[in-house]
């Protein structure tokens, strides 16, 4: 069986190879056009709506942007917004996901299936009460605003709790006999074994917070306090016919994610494909 699946795969090698290369670029098109675009000038991307590479390079579009919004100012609260979730994120994740693994406590199922359940909440249904809670905690139009609601994610706990379940149990008792607490266990046997699915959880939480655009929304009002997608959408509205910057603005805030998934893709693909259902 097992012969005739490579004999199968051998036959296609080069079939599937093109399909995955023509797939690839049909999604990397679009990203590829902004960021070329970004080096033209407006009155080359009027005249020359056609052409793919730029006639002249230039960093026009990233000068006016700079100049006629605070990018950096919304590129740094992006990053500490993001920095502050993600760590807390995959911390809490990690420890929760260690208790509901490896202890035994009463309520333990339905604690973990009331867990699950707030993964069936559509984030539409709490705007409202996150909105109310902000306004009682006086962090209203404050970057805190947005990191206090993400620290804790189910879907996190959850992927944590399902390598955490994986590690043998031997390692935990082996651990307890040499005289180390619940805490070092976690520190020095849990983490350095799960080292995928933190990964995963960076790669996925540190996504969802740097394009979000939702929250930024509601909760802030004042321009040099917003984060990168909601000042995107109003220079955009304000700076119509600028497209240059634009889409000078739109790739500062694509790359950094991209940089992130490259240095951490090894891990993301592993924590991806070991993760399983129990």
């Amino acid at each position: 069986m097992g012969r005739k699946k490579k004999s199968i795969y051998k036959k296609y090698h080069y079939v599937i190879i093109v399909f995955l290369v023509v797939f690839s670029g049909i999604m990397m098109y679009p990203m590829v056009w902004m960021l070329l675009t970004s080096f033209k000038s407006n009155a080359e991307i009027r005249t020359y709506r056609t052409k793919f590479l730029p006639i002249e390079w230039t960093l026009e579009g990233y000068q006016s942007a700079f100049e006629r919004a605070p990018i950096a100012n919304w590129f740094v609260n992006s990053m500490f917004v993001t920095i502050c979730v993600t760590a807390a994120v995959i911390l809490t994740s990690t420890l929760i996901g260690f208790v509901f693994a490896k202890y035994e406590f009463r309520g333990k199922k339905i604690l973990f299936v009331l867990l699950l359940a707030t993964m069936m909440v559509p984030p539409q249904v709490t705007m409202i009460p996150r909105y109310l809670m902000i306004q009682k905690m006086h962090l209203f139009n404050t970057r805190w605003a947005l990191v206090v609601p993400g620290l804790v994610s189910a879907f996190s706990i959850y992927l944590a709790r399902q390598f955490i379940a994986d590690i043998p149990d031997s390692l935990c008792e082996a651990a307890k006999i040499d005289g180390a607490g619940p805490f070092r266990i976690y520190w020095n046997v849990i983490l350095p074994n799960i080292r995928p699915a933190i990964g995963s959880i960076g790669i996925f939480t540190a996504m969802m917070h740097w394009n979000d655009y939702l929250n930024p929304l509601l909760m802030l009002n004042d321009m040099e306090k917003m984060t990168l997608p909601l000042g995107l959408v109003i220079f955009d509205n304000q700076r119509s016919m600028d497209l240059s910057a634009t889409m000078a603005a739109a790739t500062l805030i694509m790359l950094p994610m991209i940089v992130i998934f490259l240095i951490f893709q090894k891990q993301f693909i592993k924590g991806m494909t070991m993760s399983g259902i129990k």
